[in-house]
Parts: C-alpha cells; structure tokens; sequence
C-alpha cells in the first residue's frame, strides 16, 4: 500500500474527525480523484503534437490518458467540431495516491523559486486547481526527448464542500502552502 494513503487512514483521518467533530468515518474529508489536464491549441495545425503529449502524460499518471475533441467549430481560432485539440487523465485510487506523493515530494519542490501554493485556488465546492508550467519538472519526463516545454493542470477533488476542511486535508497530505506572515 502507498505511504500516503497509509498514512491518510492512520493519522490524518482521524485527525480531521476529532478537529471537525466529525462521528461518521465515512464523512471524514478525501481526496476523490486527481484530473491532469493539457490544452493544445498548436493541435489545430499540428495533428501530432497530441501523441507526443499522450505519451508523456502516460510517463506521468502511470496510466493511458484520453484526447479531448472541440466540442463545436470556431473558423476564427482554426479549429473544428471533433478535432483533438486536449489530453485528459483522471487518477483514482492507489495511482492517484503515488501521483500526490511524486507532486508534492518531488515536483513541487524543483519548481524555480518556490515559495509555497497560495491557498486561493479553490472552488466553490472546495476542489483545488494547480497549473504546473512545465512537464520537465517530472522526473520521468527526460529532457532530450520533449520537444516543447508544455505546461499542465491538476485538479484534486475532494469529498467535502467546505473550504477549511479541504485546506487542512491536503495540509495534512503534504501539500506546502504559502505560509502566512502576521504583521
């Protein structure tokens, strides 16, 4: 089993009931699923650029990603209904517990001047959204076989709706917020 995920059942969900107040275990927050997402725009002139970014999102998720198609023509921007124009991959599960350990141990910290996350990416239904401008920071992306330095999203959902909760479950999986100076 994966150390992060461990370490969620033993320590960290626990921690949320008692500080939450919560008696049901299963409404303890989690994590539900993590979405990788890649917008192509070059895809409208270029057809192979998606299998050079499926291959790489496949290195990085540890599994087979989808291509997005236009969901109707814009003649302005080129592009047209059912061209390929993204890459998808929804992680749940044990894959997407050693993708969270991977971004927050390793990706993370390798991002140039490094100062924390700000924690006001979350939505209104307390999912949080991270652009990662580079897939190079991925240790299994080799630099010699990219031939563009892309950029990338990641979505993390979460079980419940409220914001502290959430901050203070991902906090607690490792995630490295901005710390706040009290002036």
């Amino acid at each position: 089993m994966n150390q992060l995920k461990e370490k969620y059942r033993k320590e960290i969900a626990p921690e949320l009931a008692k500080e939450f107040g919560i008696k049901n275990s299963m409404a303890i927050p989690y994590i539900e699923k993590v979405t990788i997402n890649v917008s192509l725009g070059e895809a409208t002139g270029n057809a192979g650029v998606i299998d050079k970014v499926l291959e790489q999102i496949t290195l990085i998720s540890g599994q087979k990603p989808i291509a997005t198609k236009a969901k109707k023509s814009i003649s302005t921007f080129k592009l047209r209904q059912g061209q390929a124009i993204g890459v998808k991959v929804t992680l749940r599960g044990e894959r997407m517990y050693d993708f969270l350990d991977r971004l927050f141990n390793i990706v993370l910290p390798r991002v140039r001047d490094f100062r924390g996350i700000s924690d006001k990416a979350f939505d209104k239904e307390a999912n949080f959204s991270l652009g990662i401008k580079e897939q190079i920071l991925f240790p299994e992306i080799e630099y010699s076989q990219i031939d563009k330095v892309r950029g990338l999203q990641v979505t993390l959902t979460t079980s419940t709706k409220e914001i502290p909760a959430a901050r203070k479950l991902l906090e607690a999986l490792g995630m490295p917020f901005e710390k706040k100076e009290n002036n």
